[in-house]
């Protein structure tokens, strides 16, 4: 059906670090107050996958703090965070890159968009 040259996709850079800010309110509505910390975890990791093509997604301890700071049944409304995709020095690993996600601490989410950030 396909042309065979249509098979070829674009690698994606190996390395690279963005700045997304999630939603987590939407993704914890309904959800019983005593799962929705847990859940905005797992959805932060689904999200992490998801936007950077990786099954090993990594939170940082800060974020994990910043999530669940105002206890299991109040989740931060929004939170920016920074997906860094970085190599697995593990050899046996599965897969040879993994997602780390870190909070960034920003004062207002108005008018904030997905950013690449340069290594320094």
């Amino acid at each position: 059906m396909a042309p065979a040259d249509r098979k070829e996709r674009k690698s994606k850079p190996d390395l690279v670090t963005r700045d997304y800010t999630i939603h987590l309110s939407k993704m914890v509505h309904k959800t019983t107050f005593k799962k929705k910390a847990p859940r905005a975890i797992k959805e932060i990791k689904k999200f992490a996958s998801k936007a950077m093509g990786t099954k090993d997604v990594r939170i940082d301890t800060k974020l994990n703090q910043h999530v669940w700071a105002t206890g299991v049944r109040k989740t931060p409304t929004r939170v920016r965070v920074r997906l860094s995709r970085k190599r697995n020095e593990d050899e046996e690993a599965d897969e040879k890159l993994y997602t780390l996600a870190q909070l960034v601490e920003v004062s207002t989410f108005k008018g904030l968009q997905t950013e690449n950030v340069e290594a320094a």
